[in-house]
């Protein structure tokens, strides 16, 4: 018997004449004729062939609430749909996939570092709610989360990290037999996230085959998922599992957050991240938008006659004094030490001689250009004159001017200062990977590359550079060596985001001495918008050392916390509102 046959004689025995198949039946007929509807917290979920006609599915998608996303799926006339709401409706350029679950290959491969479970508490509802706001995803509410734990409509699985208890991804599954005793006996699948900053592979695939394999063991026919159209990797995942294309289709209103998918491409469409984050949420207040040159993330925003051209969190409202200040890093230090704000101890180098008397001195030190950004020509950890002559010439490809500077050990602390105002706390910490025991250290490097690419538009990967060799070296590994199952190497000493490294909000946790210190610096520096980095023991403890200033840190960075929104109130404060997701 065939696979279709074989579902076909299960809906006909459902249908023999017991009483419980015949209340079941009427109580299936009864939802198909009172529209049927899930809250997934993101929104409604609107059974498409659960409504009588047309115009009752475009009524019903004009009633979402503000802040939420509903979807309209399982539409047998969509065209139809959209004629009673052609202002407010559009078709949503996304695919609908299914799994019969009958021809489901599992998979006995355990993930590693990782494992998946059911949303067990409060501090897990919280998370997703991170978690999605991080990606920029509509979310739920935790509230909304923890309330609906035991449903029987709503599950929610989670990845765990082993080591830490960070919670690494999640998905959200829908019964379509609780929610509207669906004849078809099917079940979908919405809302997977995975932190892009996960330091292990397969999150994804293991939280999309742990729901199909919940709703096998629940005996539901398929599995259906929607995914936009140009997600070559999520399509190449669905396609390895088995999913496959069928002909449903969504509707979705013409909101704020869905903007993107109905007004067509935009010329900010070629900004990067960290340009593209202000001038999203510039749109949703209606300020114009100007894009001077998208490559090197020029724009201007227009409102009531005022104009500010910015690139990216650097504006016209940053003095190219100020600009200055933060661009050489010896002057930066000056300042924040005559503000009588803690520094490592600095010097310029100017002869190898000298450079190795400090090197002695100190014991360890950091080799940096006088100028640059995004980690170029840094070396950390400095302990013996040859790799001191190696990372001075590496320092002096980027800049003329070479600083030597005291190593402090502890965590690399981001804080962002708008307005005077700490808006963010992050903790950077540098790239690592993570041994499977069949893999080489030079291919972990790669294949953590591909994943930071991916994950950040292009804008994170480890340099296969001497810093990297170097590196590994020094943790006794060569580039060929199999890196043992589970070992963790780092493979960089400087955190940045742009040379593989990752970034961790600790807003909630900064102790206030050192939030104090941030704002002091950024009014030492007379700066409206900057990064300060700071070396720290803990984040919840005062002591620190700050060691640079940023006059244009990525505000992307730093979600959830609302780093572009109070950008966007700094230029234009007459635009100031706020938006409650819980």
């Amino acid at each position: 018997m065939s696979m279709k046959e074989r579902f076909h004689h299960r809906l006909e025995r459902s249908r023999a004449p017991s009483v419980k198949n015949w209340e079941r039946e009427q109580r299936a007929d009864q939802h198909l004729g009172q529209s049927a509807s899930v809250d997934c917290g993101w929104g409604r979920l609107l059974f498409g062939q659960s409504f009588t006609d047309p115009k009752s599915v475009a009524v019903a998608l004009q009633d979402e609430r503000p802040g939420k996303r509903d979807v309209a799926l399982y539409l047998r006339d969509p065209h139809v749909v959209l004629s009673y709401a052609p202002q407010d409706l559009f078709l949503d350029p996304s695919h609908t996939f299914r799994l019969w679950l009958e021809r489901y290959q599992s998979c006995h491969r355990r993930p590693k570092g990782f494992h998946i479970r059911l949303l067990n508490s409060r501090d897990d509802a919280e998370a997703i709610q991170r978690l999605y706001i991080s990606r920029r995803m509509v979310p739920p509410g935790a509230d909304f989360i923890w309330g609906n734990r035991t449903s029987k409509e709503l599950s929610y699985w989670v990845a765990e990290d082993e080591q830490d208890g960070v919670i690494l991804g999640v998905v959200n599954g829908v019964d379509h037999v609780a929610a509207f005793d669906d004849p078809e006996n099917g079940a979908s699948l919405w809302a997977l996230a995975v932190d892009p900053q996960a330091p292990y592979p397969g999150i994804g695939e293991t939280l999309v085959r742990q729901v199909i394999e919940y709703y096998v063991a629940r005996g539901r026919a398929f599995l259906d998922l929607s995914v936009m159209h140009d997600n070559a990797n999520a399509i190449r995942l669905y396609d390895k599992l088995g999913f496959e294309r069928i002909p449903a289709f969504a509707i979705k209103n013409k909101n704020a957050f869905n903007e993107p998918l109905f007004i067509g491409r935009q010329p900010e469409a070629n900004l990067n991240p960290y340009a593209s984050i202000i001038v999203n949420e510039a749109r949703r207040r209606g300020i114009g938008i100007e894009v001077i040159d998208a490559e090197a993330g020029y724009f201007a925003l227009v409102l009531g006659g005022r104009r500010i051209v910015c690139r990216e969190s650097l504006s016209e409202l940053t003095s190219a004094v100020a600009m200055s200040r933060c661009d050489d890093k010896a002057i930066t230090h000056r300042l924040l030490k005559r503000a009588g704000l803690r520094v490592p101890e600095q010097a310029r180098y100017e002869a190898l001689d000298q450079a190795e008397a400090f090197l002695s001195k100190l014991g360890s030190v950091v080799v940096k250009p006088a100028r640059g950004e995004q980690g170029a020509g840094i070396s950390v950890d400095v302990r013996d004159p040859e790799t001191l002559e190696t990372a001075v010439a590496a320092a002096r490809r980027i800049c003329d001017v070479v600083i030597l500077e005291e190593f402090v050990k502890g965590e690399d602390l981001r804080i962002v200062v708008i307005d005077l105002q700490v808006v963010a706390a992050a903790i950077r910490r540098p790239a690592h990977v993570v041994g499977t025991g069949q893999h080489s250290v030079h291919d972990l490097i790669q294949a953590q590359s591909r994943r930071r690419r991916a994950a950040t538009g292009g804008e994170s990967s480890i340099p296969m550079d001497a810093e990297t060799e170097r590196c590994v070296q020094e943790a006794g590994y060569a580039m060929t060596d199999i890196l043992p199952e589970g070992e963790y190497l780092q493979v960089r000493k400087t955190a940045n985001l742009h040379t593989g490294g990752t970034i961790h909000d600790v807003t909630a946790e900064l102790h206030p001495r050192l939030a104090d210190a941030a704002c002091a610096a950024a009014r030492a520096l007379d700066i409206p918008v900057t990064g300060l980095d700071f070396i720290v023991p803990s984040v919840s403890a005062p002591e620190y050392v700050i060691i640079e200033a940023n006059e244009r840190p990525g505000l992307a960075n730093h979600e959830p916390q609302p780093t572009a929104e109070r950008f966007v109130d700094l230029l234009f404060p007459q635009t100031v509102f706020r938006e409650d997701f819980s």
